[in-house]
């Protein structure tokens, strides 16, 4: 996946802009609930909090925004979109539509290379999850997936992935669940032994049953909160 495009684009590098440093710095409050669904997103408290100016800010808001994370109303400033039930069987269901197909192509061309390196962050994520660094984990969990999803050899699933996976990401992050990461890890397995037998239908198997398993989990634990 190139450095412009997919979650690894919001991570903060060496050499990238203060946009850059912008949008992956709020999308890690959006996502660790230091800036809550509904919260407003006011630019010149960002940019102080930040140590940077407005301008680099509002590019922050305007990408966060083209991923779903951001609402923009105009006249009236940006605020963390709601998370809503519907939402989510919204997100999920294109999610399970376009990563089943990206990960059936991807067990059909995934190279030892790539099974190799998408197991390392499956244990990464593992290692990081017992060491309570969430954010890491939150990393190695996506590089996982799409280091599956880069092996379907298409430029454009990645990149259809990406809005609908960083929208999802609000939810899990919003109903932490110790028992769903158990099962989890169960599930990624799943999918990385029927990639690297070059099963094209139980890897898409296995990832249908994996979305629609957290999606449910997610449901049950916003209902109980009422």
């Amino acid at each position: 996946m190139s450095e412009s495009v997919g979650p690894s684009a919001l991570t903060p590098r060496k050499g990238r802009t203060l946009a850059d440093t912008a949008a992956s710095e709020v999308h890690r409050m959006i996502l660790a609930g230091e800036l809550p669904a509904g919260s407003p997103l006011r630019l010149n408290d960002l940019a102080a909090q930040l140590d940077m100016s407005p301008m680099p800010v509002r590019d922050a808001m305007r990408r966060l925004e083209a991923l779903g994370l951001v609402e923009i109303i105009p006249h009236k400033g940006a605020r963390v979109r709601e998370l809503t039930e519907d939402d989510l069987r919204d997100t999920y269901e294109i999610r399970i539509e376009l990563e089943s197909l990206a990960t059936a192509r991807a067990a059909l061309m995934i190279t030892p290379d790539a099974v190799e390196r998408a197991a390392a962050s499956l244990a990464q994520h593992e290692d990081l999850l017992k060491a309570g660094d969430v954010d890491a984990a939150r990393r190695a969990h996506t590089e996982f997936h799409f280091t599956i999803y880069r092996a379907s050899g298409s430029l454009w699933l990645p990149r259809a992935i990406e809005p609908v996976w960083q929208n999802s990401e609000r939810y899990r992050f919003a109903t932490p669940d110790a028992e769903r990461r158990r099962l989890s890890h169960l599930e990624h397995q799943a999918i990385l032994d029927a990639c690297a037998a070059h099963d094209g239908e139980a890897a898409a198997a296995a990832l249908r049953a994996h979305l629609e398993s957290t999606m449910h989990r997610i449901l049950a634990a916003m209902s109980a909160r009422g």
